[in-house]
């Protein structure tokens, strides 16, 4: 059975910085509207509930315009009070297991990085890299992180370096790569900022087909970019994101 796609962004923000819930849900709905474009089932997100999915479907956390005013007010008073750690977690409302995506953000972690999740099992199947790229490009141009994967969930447990992010079937770090750096990337996309400045590559590890965990040779190739990329020290410990 394949395992989850999904997406890890860690980043650390201007500091000192705390984020609001407005700016927190604001960037998620900056995302979503790109997924969205991907399938139906990733164009509503209600607020996760922790009591029951009923009570999630009550609050849309977004409408045409962004945030809609329901899912701020029920945010800002659960965060009433609260100065540190802030998570956000949404569902797109599937009663099927087999159609569940969630997308959710951390912020304002004293020493930590902020994150960001994205996870789906939602028909059709990403078959081609091109679809996930587009992804990490637009949440780059939000977050600025200082490295976001995407792949197989279950892909954590195939990678060489536990303490470190794992290339999977693509990783962005905020470093301009060279094929002469990275020779076992099947493509390496430049990222630029808005003024058109190199800020970054994307490493794409496999090109012809879906990633897999369960595919020996996949995961070998991206196993060699993660000890190639180690071996330059151009690989972080998730302790220096």
């Amino acid at each position: 059975m394949k395992s989850t796609p999904a997406m890890e962004l860690f980043l650390r923000r201007a500091q000192p910085t705390l984020i609001d819930v407005t700016t927190q849900l604001q960037e998620l709905y900056e995302f979503a509207r790109v997924v969205g474009e991907f399938s139906p089932l990733l164009q509503r997100w209600c607020l996760s509930s922790d009591t029951s999915k009923h009570d999630a479907l009550l609050h849309d956390a977004f409408d045409a315009n962004g945030p809609t005013t329901a899912a701020l007010a029920v945010l800002h008073h659960k965060s009433k009070g609260v100065t540190d750690v802030r998570s956000i977690s949404l569902w797109n409302g599937a009663e099927s297991d087999a159609e569940v995506a969630t997308l959710s953000s951390r912020v304002n972690t004293l020493g930590r990085p902020d994150t960001v999740e994205f996870a789906m099992r939602v028909a059709p199947e990403v078959t081609d890299w091109r679809v996930p790229l587009g992804w990490l490009q637009r949440a780059i141009a939000i977050w600025r992180p200082n490295a976001c994967s995407f792949g197989p969930y279950w892909y954590s447990d195939h990678k060489v370096f536990e303490d470190r992010p794992g290339v999977a079937w693509m990783l962005y770090l905020p470093k301009v790569l060279t094929a002469q750096q990275v020779p076992e990337a099947r493509a390496l996309v430049p990222v630029a900022d808005e003024n058109n400045q190199p800020m970054g590559t994307i490493i794409v590890s496999i090109t012809d087909e879906p990633f897999s965990e369960n595919n020996p040779e996949h995961v070998k190739v991206a196993n060699s970019i993660e000890t190639r990329l180690v071996d330059q020290d151009l690989l972080p410990r998730y302790a220096d994101l």
